[in-house]
């Protein structure tokens, strides 16, 4: 496939899944995370399969967002896919309790921070009047729950923004869609507990997807026809029914 794909958050998670599937199908990668020794370890690990650059920003971060892409190689230059995949999750408090700065990291790098990234790249998409844009959202973004409030709302503001852009880029013939993931086995729980015990126990007594899943997902999403767009896709895995409802087994 003969495309050059951004993905941001691809240290960990379901970004470096995705890094590795589009690599083993000779897609060309621009791989974006805050963490540089992971990056390097990944480029080169990947560049037997693809040609890999790397950017080191934190999506939250407006001017480091424009200036690491447009500091991109020419080779690297047209980007034509983008997943907006950088994110996170901060502590599970009910709204009285919640705390300011998790606030302002999940809102800055759920919503503003995939923004950014997308402001810098569209306009190239707009001028080719070609591209595909991903956003991962969550099941947080269909479906609030307890102690949820902010996360939710960031998500729900992906699954809003994702459909703003599919409206305001269908007259460049721009595909956007996204993907909602349930329960994945990721670093997440352990950010969003901030390193308690209690992460250690969100995936234990089923089986949670895995980030491979999401990473097929994606693959299948920007291989299809030029006229078919995956314009919205919620995926659990079979022990989840809903975000609050999952069969564990004791």
């Amino acid at each position: 496939m003969n495309k050059t794909a951004l993905i941001t958050g691809a240290t960990s998670g379901i970004g470096r899944a995705t890094a590795y599937a589009f690599a083993k199908q000779g897609i060309t990668l621009i791989l974006c995370g805050r963490r540089q020794e992971r990056l390097d370890a990944l480029k080169a690990e990947l560049s037997k399969y693809t040609q890999v650059h790397t950017l080191t920003f934190d999506v939250k971060e407006k001017d480091a967002v424009f200036n690491a892409i447009d500091s991109l190689p020419i080779d690297f230059k047209t980007i034509d896919i983008l997943i907006n995949n950088a994110g996170n999750a901060h502590g599970l408090d009910p709204i009285q309790e919640g705390n300011l700065d998790d606030w302002d990291a999940m809102m800055d790098s759920n919503v503003k921070g995939l923004l950014y990234v997308s402001k810098a790249i569209i306009p190239q998409m707009t001028a080719r009047q070609s591209g595909h844009i991903i956003n991962i959202g969550s099941s947080a973004g269909k479906e609030v729950y307890p102690k949820g409030n902010v996360y939710c709302a960031s998500k729900h503001a992906v699954l809003a923004l994702t459909e703003g852009m599919r409206i305001d880029l269908n007259p460049f013939g721009i595909k956007v869609g996204a993907i909602n993931p349930g329960l994945v086995e990721t670093e997440f729980s352990k950010v969003r507990f901030k390193g308690d015990t209690v992460a250690n126990s969100v995936y234990k007594g089923y089986k949670a997807l895995q980030p491979e899943d999401i990473a097929d997902i994606i693959y299948f999403v920007v291989t299809r026809a030029p006229h078919v767009n995956i314009a919205d896709l919620l995926v659990f895995p079979t022990a989840q029914a809903n975000s609050t409802l999952v069969k564990k087994e004791l």
